[in-house]
């Protein structure tokens, strides 16, 4: 079966930190873009971060950058999303995915994990 795990949300204060995991079963995920998504409730799921599959290019939304980081290891077929100066906006959950070309964009995204739950709240 052909899926993506996504591990490590939670439930933390506003200005702390978490980090997401992302793991593929069935394929090899290191040959795959990675993405991040979010979806709050009553809103639709909006893109959060991408990384290639090579690791070299990678970029996040306005809103997280300079507060979320994205990476992958591709020896153990993995990503993360690493997550600091969290806001109470930033509750939402969210999805790795995975795409076959570089692409930012919700439909180019093949696979996707379950979801995580993420709640910042004090």
């Amino acid at each position: 079966q052909l899926q993506l795990v996504e591990t490590g949300g939670g439930l933390v204060q506003p200005g702390g930190s978490l980090t997401l995991s992302c793991a593929a079963s069935g394929f090899p995920l290191s040959g795959y873009t990675i993405g991040w998504f979010r979806q709050a409730p009553g809103k639709e799921r909006e893109w959060v971060c991408s990384i290639s599959s090579s690791g070299r290019d990678y970029v996040c939304a306005d809103s997280v950058q300079g507060r979320f980081t994205v990476s992958r290891n591709n020896a153990d077929g993995t990503g993360e999303l690493q997550m600091d100066t969290l806001r109470p906006e930033d509750t939402a959950v969210y999805y790795c995915a995975a795409a076959v070309k570089w692409s930012l964009r919700t439909e180019d995204h093949v696979y996707w994990g379950q979801g995580t739950q993420v709640t910042i709240s004090s």
